[in-house]
């Protein structure tokens, strides 16, 4: 049980949410335009969007071991890295190799995507194993050079979805990429307030993420229009793409939001009572990514 509890810690699998609610949105949006699903297609997309997410997760805590890791004092349930590391339960070495493992696995999910017709995935792939490796790996860490948030927003919005719904449907249509915008906001607001305990560890280690450059004041701000303009976005996609109006059943999610605002602008984030802000933030990212599901299916069913 112990080695079993180490891996889902390592692995940070309650995180796999940020990758598979984009592949179940979009595959949603192609069940509702089409009227039907590919199956075997979609578990092969979802181990391999699995995969590779997983396989960042470890490289990121490699790199991170000689980094900020070992600085952060206040790190918390949902930032500071999975900790096994630090805490000696594996040692740095058996981190990279699993990353390699789960990426080889993301790689290998793609070529039979390929194999099986879907051609497109050779490039739509390359830009989420660039986003997973080149994220934390060096020389490039764009984590520590201030393209980390975008680049989070490429691997998990708008692109992530067009991938997903290019598989069901053979067809790279906006409307597959634009309906990634508001878990696209919401997946870089996630990782946004988890810089904020970060912040004292990351300028130590001269690691520059843009909560380190533009100081709390400011990250305050950009992370209130994160969590706000996923509920705007429900009504560009409404009216310009054409979506049904049962999308605005994502305004669930929008007390979570204003919640998790509030609590960012009145805790220190190196206090406790600065979690809930993290904890609220991807809740709002599953709610929103439910309900989207949810009501493309009831959509398409009653259509």
């Amino acid at each position: 049980m112990g080695f079993l509890s180490i891996n889902i810690r390592a692995l940070r699998l309650p995180f796999l949410t940020g990758s598979l609610f984009p592949v179940a949105v979009a595959t949603a949006l192609a069940y509702w335009t089409q009227g039907s699903w590919r199956p075997g297609l979609f578990l092969l997309t979802v181990l391999g969007v699995g995969a590779l997410h997983l396989g960042a997760n470890l490289l990121n805590d490699y790199y991170d071991s000689f980094g900020s890791d070992p600085l952060n004092i206040h790190f918390t349930p949902f930032s500071g890295g999975s900790r096994v590391i630090q805490n000696q339960e594996m040692g740095a070495a058996a981190v990279r190799n699993l990353a390699y493992f789960f990426l080889g696995l993301g790689v290998a999910c793609g070529l039979a995507l390929i194999y099986l017709g879907r051609p497109g995935v050779a490039f739509l792939g390359l830009v989420g194993l660039a986003a997973g490796y080149l994220y934390s790996a060096a020389p490039m860490q764009l984590m520590s050079a201030g393209w980390g948030e975008f680049t989070i927003f490429m691997a998990f919005g708008p692109p992530l979805h067009w991938g997903a719904y290019y598989v069901q449907t053979g067809s790279l249509s906006p409307m597959g990429l634009a309906v990634g915008l508001p878990l696209g906001f919401l997946i870089t607001a996630i990782l946004w307030i988890n810089e904020f305990p970060d912040l004292e560890a990351d300028a130590a280690a001269a690691k520059r993420q843009l909560v380190v450059r533009l100081g709390l004041a400011r990250a305050r701000q950009v992370f209130a229009a994160l969590m706000l303009a996923p509920f705007a976005s429900l009504f560009l996609l409404m009216e310009v793409f054409r979506l049904p109006d049962l999308i605005l059943a994502g305004l669930a999610a929008l007390p979570l939001a204003l919640k998790a605002i509030s609590i960012s602008w009145r805790a220190t984030p190196t206090e406790p009572e600065f979690i809930p802000a993290q904890a609220l933030t991807i809740q709002t990212h599953a709610v929103m990514g439910l309900t989207l599901t949810l009501a493309l299916l009831y959509a398409a069913w009653w259509r």
